[in-house]
């Protein structure tokens, strides 16, 4: 993760309540055991995106069953190009 701050289980640990608000600017912050990640904490905000991603991981979509408008923006898309 390019914004995320890379943090040591014992100073995360020490310095919860620090990082808990740092949290909210930097988004993810990931904690690290003898340079090994062991864990990771995210902001609400990342939280929430995290759940909704997760959620479509498990979504099912027919392509007889697509809308015009979800049809047209699968035709209009670019590879690489960031969505709208």
């Amino acid at each position: 993760m390019a914004n995320a701050l890379n943090v040591s289980a014992s100073e995360f640990v020490r310095n919860f309540g620090r990082y808990q608000d740092q949290a909210i600017q930097s988004k993810v912050i990931v904690v690290t055991s003898y340079n090994r990640v062991v864990g990771g904490y995210l902001s609400a905000e990342e939280l929430k995106h995290y759940e909704q991603l997760k959620a479509r991981e498990r979504e099912i979509l027919r392509v007889g069953e697509l809308d015009d408008e979800t049809i047209a923006d699968i035709s209009a898309a670019e590879y690489g190009a960031e969505p709208q």
